[in-house]
């Protein structure tokens, strides 16, 4: 089998090595350059392409002729895409007369579309997955060839759940090559009915509304979670950054007097959220726009003078 393989970040590096260690031809690799304004948390596919010894080239609009010339030029049997940002036209899949495949982070038909992992966690999902599935002009519609559950934990966040929906990539990968590579692709349906669409998300989409019930607040911090750009709120006029958080046990020395308005507060020397039905949320790590730890001391001193404000 010969691959042109569209890839980036930690799926494209791992699916990458797969392919080789199944002996698969990668005649090329097509891959991003690092935007300035991204968090560069994730492995580098072009790194993994020169450590392999695979040709490589970046690639940002595969509508762009000149990709398509270097994939015609490669003459693939199949092309695969492993999180590559962009979706491939129906010019460049034709290019691949076995096919061509994605690798997506969702137990397709569910969470089709950008995301997905971060979505699930959103939701509250206790399961999601990696689905290997045949391409088409519409997003993740395609057939599907394999895919792998991963549970969700109550306490998971969506970087916690990348990293198992990582390695259900890679072994979806690796149970389904020996049969593509004999002509015998499984072929299952990917009924869309079933199924669920979600675009992408912003920064300012994590921003929380304390007067939402705390179940629902919870699951918003754990799903943009550092590495993602996190959950913020903003207080006296700053914007602050809940990067970890727990639901506490039953704890009286945490309730908060009736009439108290959801939002951030200090209890008992920790910081809590109150949310709209009453539930809290205990923020372990609060972080300041500058990225700085807000400690509960310092947090005291804000409301203190917060405080002084109002009352003058």
């Amino acid at each position: 089998m010969r691959a042109v393989v569209f890839a980036y970040h930690n799926v494209g590096d791992r699916c990458l090595r797969v392919l080789h260690a199944r002996g698969v031809d990668v005649a090329l690799v097509i891959t991003h350059r690092d935007r300035p304004d991204e968090n560069i948390w994730f492995r580098r596919v072009a790194d993994t392409a020169a450590e392999l010894g695979i040709p490589f080239i970046y690639g940002e609009d595969p509508t762009d002729p000149a990709i398509a010339q270097a994939v015609r030029d490669a003459h693939p049997d199949v092309i695969f895409s492993f999180y590559y940002r962009a979706m491939l036209p129906e010019s460049v899949l034709a290019l691949a007369p076995g096919g061509a495949f994605n690798m997506h982070g969702s137990l397709l038909p569910k969470y089709r579309g950008r995301v997905p992992v971060n979505w699930a966690v959103l939701h509250g999902e206790t399961e999601t997955g990696a689905t290997l599935h045949a391409m088409e002009a519409k997003p993740d519609a395609g057939y599907i060839v394999d895919q792998t559950a991963v549970p969700i934990l109550p306490d998971d966040t969506a970087g916690e759940v990348f990293e198992k929906v990582t390695v259900a990539a890679e072994q979806t990968l690796w149970r389904a090559l020996p049969a593509m590579m004999t002509g015998q692709t499984p072929q299952r349906p990917n009924r869309l009915a079933e199924g669920s669409y979600y675009s992408g998300r912003k920064p300012e989409d994590g921003r929380i509304d304390w007067s939402r019930p705390a179940a629902e607040v919870y699951n918003l911090i754990r799903a943009v979670a550092p590495p993602y750009p996190g959950a913020f709120t903003e207080l006296a006029g700053q914007r602050f950054i809940v990067a970890q958080a727990r639901r506490p046990l039953p704890d009286a020395a945490l309730a908060l007097p009736s009439g108290t308005a959801p939002g951030l507060h200090l209890r008992d020397g920790h910081i809590v959220g109150l949310c709209g039905d009453g539930g809290l949320v205990l923020v372990t790590q609060l972080l300041a726009q500058d990225g700085t730890t807000v400690t509960p001391d310092a947090f005291a001193q804000l409301l203190t003078e917060q405080s002084n404000k109002e009352n003058r």
